[in-house]
């Protein structure tokens, strides 16, 4: 679900470093930057990236708005069942604001 405006831009970012979220889990057909194998996992907040124009409304060539983006720290464990490697190796991916629910 998508959250009013309001919420999602301004002066204080909605997330903190170290804010444990989730990713929404919503299907889209259109272009969108949330590969699959995020969608639905929690992580954590590892840097607040500033805000930026959204690359959903881009795409289709709609009036360009600023989003707040945030690095989301992701664990390998969490969305690779068979991962092998070290239990602490993580991967970082850069999430918009509206993607985000507090986890």
């Amino acid at each position: 679900m998508i959250r009013p405006e309001a919420d999602l831009t301004g002066p204080t970012p909605r997330f903190h470093i170290g804010d444990r979220v989730r990713i929404d889990a919503r299907p889209l057909a259109t272009h969108h930057r949330v590969p699959a194998y995020a969608k639905g996992q929690a992580g954590v907040i590892a840097k607040v990236c500033g805000e930026h124009e959204e690359p959903e409304r881009i795409a289709f060539g709609q009036q360009h708005r600023l989003r707040r983006l945030y690095r989301v720290r992701l664990q390998q464990t969490d969305l690779w069942k068979t991962y092998e490697g070290s239990p602490t190796d993580s991967l970082d991916i850069e999430i918009f604001d509206h993607w985000l629910q507090p986890a």
